[in-house]
């Protein structure tokens, strides 16, 4: 497990800093009225092994929003700069507050997002509730040409009328390369691809750091009114994330619709690693670890010889942590060793059983272009 946080400690304790940064001010741009603050006001342990995340109908630091005196307070963190994962079982537990007007979530964006802003960053939205749905949560995507409104999801309801605020439940995210999919109470309830993002780019094949917030109002949610009680509370009972084995037991398929295969299952370093047909075998199934490392029978993808030269065959080996066994999925299918920056490449273009596969400068051809899963 890469991230875990159970939020045990005395009551009224801050949260762990090592693991979180509380966020300060308002939300224009989804004109939320909330005002986020720092400190244990709104964002504390409750000693029970949770974390409460409290709104509050007040402004006693007479805090200013986009619309004038702010008239709530809430708190919103994040892991930015101390916690950052690609790929991995990425889950919550929560309980959610009720009420017209409340927005919880439990989200995540690319690290990059300094650098390239939103929505080029991507955000994966692993729960969000509107408190006028009280019995449906939404898991979406986003990303350069779908976004806000036009974002990438589905909803999940409960049976029998049940509400999201009368117990936990466990929101999560299984996220491999070019997949990701959706779960309540562990039910996958959607899975998206690149094929979902309508040509767009998929922005999902990178880092990205964690958010837990409770929004009061916004274009969404819709404002708070009579029937709305304070203070409103998400309880989180622990967070974590899992990485390096999401993708375990999928194949990859290449030219011709074959798979990446370990010569006869030979799990001896230096066996080659080639093309053939897909039959499922231990010699197929691929591990995508967010550490960089594709694996198959205990055993890293390796470029031979940590060369970087167009040609250069590749081969099983014992995981070394070498940049020979560092490899990047892009959202055009390419498998990219960044070292060498060069494609994972079908030898001559050759779609026979046992062709090998090597690197070669990327060109975009049908022999550099993989599907994972």
């Amino acid at each position: 497990m890469t991230f875990s946080d159970t939020f045990d400690g005395a009551v009224g304790s801050a949260v762990n800093s090592s693991k979180w940064s509380l966020e300060t001010g308002d939300n224009v741009n989804n004109h939320e009225r909330q005002y986020y603050t720092s400190g244990t006001n709104n964002a504390a342990l409750d000693g029970q092994g949770h974390l409460v995340i409290t709104a509050k109908k007040e402004n006693p630091a007479n805090y200013q929003c986009w619309y004038g005196t702010c008239q709530y307070t809430s708190a919103r963190m994040n892991t930015s700069g101390k916690f950052s994962a690609q790929y991995g079982h990425v889950e919550a537990r929560m309980k959610v507050p009720r009420g017209q007007g409340m927005w919880p979530a439990f989200w995540m964006l690319g690290t990059d997002i300094g650098s390239v802003g939103w929505p080029n960053s991507g955000e994966i939205d692993v729960m969000e509730n509107v408190g006028f749905e009280p019995s449906t949560i939404h898991g979406t995507l986003h990303g350069p040409g779908y976004s806000g409104s036009a974002g990438i999801g589905a909803g999940y309801t409960l049976s029998n009328g049940q509400a999201f605020a009368d117990a936990f439940h466990t929101f999560a995210v299984d996220w491999a390369p070019n997949s990701i999919k959706w779960s309540v109470d562990g039910v996958v309830y959607q899975t998206r691809t690149p094929a979902d993002v309508g040509g767009n780019t998929w922005a999902f094949n990178k880092p990205f750091f964690l958010i837990l917030n409770l929004a009061v109002g916004g274009y969404w949610s819709g404002d708070p009114n009579s029937s709305t009680a304070f203070p409103a509370q998400l309880v989180v009972d622990s967070v974590s994330v899992t990485t390096g084995d999401t993708a375990t037991g999928v194949a990859i398929k290449g030219l011709a619709g074959k798979c990446a295969d370990v010569t006869g299952a030979n799990s001896a370093n230096g066996t080659p690693v080639q093309l053939y047909d897909c039959n499922g075998s231990a010699a197929q199934q691929w591990t995508v670890g967010s550490d960089g490392t594709i694996r198959a029978l205990g055993k890293c993808l390796d470029v031979t010889g940590g060369a970087t030269a167009d040609g250069t065959t590749t081969q099983l080996y014992d995981c070394n942590g070498s940049a020979a066994q560092r490899w990047a999925v892009s959202s055009a299918n390419d498998i990219v060793n960044p070292q060498a920056d060069k494609c994972l490449d079908v030898t001559g273009n050759n779609s026979a059983n046992g062709t090998r596969l090597q690197i070669w400068t990327c060109s975009g051809g049908a022999n550099q272009k993989w599907t994972i899963g």
